[in-house]
């Protein structure tokens, strides 16, 4: 993540773009302390989910990881709308329909494959209770 993050920084300085950030900031509506505030803290929100989304593939598996990633893309145009009054379109609509579908897939095959075990875990534990001649 360091790594991604340096190069991004090397490309915006090898590209040019660093020299548009001044009238950037000055363009910005609340100022540019709240243009240097919102960049800072959007990058570190991204370090810190990445980091997240790492740690869940590593503790858990990255299956996982992505029915995380699938259901806090979800609720960020949700929060987006209550929060910031965002005009929702039906792309947005789309999205946020297809990412519950797949959360919810991925619950009922969780679901189905923990029944599967339990019928599993009982038909192994029935004793045979056949006669034994002595």
């Amino acid at each position: 993540m360091i790594i991604s993050t340096g190069a991004s920084i090397v490309g915006l300085f090898v590209s040019g773009d660093w020299k548009t950030l001044n009238m950037e900031m000055k363009e910005f509506e609340n100022g540019k302390v709240s243009y240097v505030m919102t960049l800072v803290w959007t990058a570190l929100t991204w370090q810190i989910a990445c980091m997240g989304m790492s740690g869940l593939i590593f503790e858990v598996s990255s299956l996982f990881s992505v029915v995380i990633g699938n259901l806090e893309l979800t609720i960020a145009p949700i929060l987006a709308v209550m929060v910031f009054h965002d005009k929702i379109n039906g792309v947005k609509v789309i999205a946020f329909l297809l990412a519950i579908w797949g959360f919810l897939s991925y619950m009922y095959q969780h679901y189905l494959d923990d029944q599967k075990a339990k019928e599993d875990k009982s038909d192994g534990l029935e004793v045979s209770m056949g006669e034994v001649d002595i």
